[in-house]
């Protein structure tokens, strides 16, 4: 099940490297502002855009397998049917702890092979919010 649960959440929260897939190098997106967000807040922000050589001042990989630093969540600014891919790209990590999709972003059977797979899953949820509520 994926997580509800706030102190679940701050643990989730208390992590660090957080690469951003589907990242964008637009301002005013959602999948721009909740990066610069997390960045602003002492994240280290991996992003993770094959269009983009460079987004909010870090290299831009084009996957997961190809991120050489250490990633503790995954956020995921994909469409639904996207989903499955970004976390057969994180199980095959070893590093990888999460999993968090963004607002309206769900694949059942993803979150499902995931947990398999030992990771947390949190879904169809804003991380920059969540960080707001629980942080201020």
């Amino acid at each position: 099940m994926p997580v509800e649960n706030d102190a679940v959440l701050r643990e989730i929260l208390g992590f660090q490297a957080v690469a951003v897939v589907g990242c964008s190098r637009s301002p005013g997106k959602a999948a721009h502002d909740v990066p610069k967000y997390l960045d602003e807040h002492g994240y280290e922000v991996i992003p993770v855009n094959p269009y983009a050589g460079e987004i909010l001042g870090r290299r831009a990989y084009d996957s997961l397998a190809d991120v050489d630093e250490e990633i503790d969540v995954v956020c995921v600014f994909r469409p639904s049917d996207e989903v499955s891919g970004v976390v057969e790209q994180a199980i095959d990590r070893d590093d990888v702890r999460v999993i968090w999709t963004q607002l309206g972003i769900r694949d059942p059977e993803a979150t499902r092979r995931a947990e398999s797979a030992g990771l947390t899953v949190v879904e169809d949820r804003c991380l920059k919010v969540d960080h707001r509520r629980l942080y201020g």
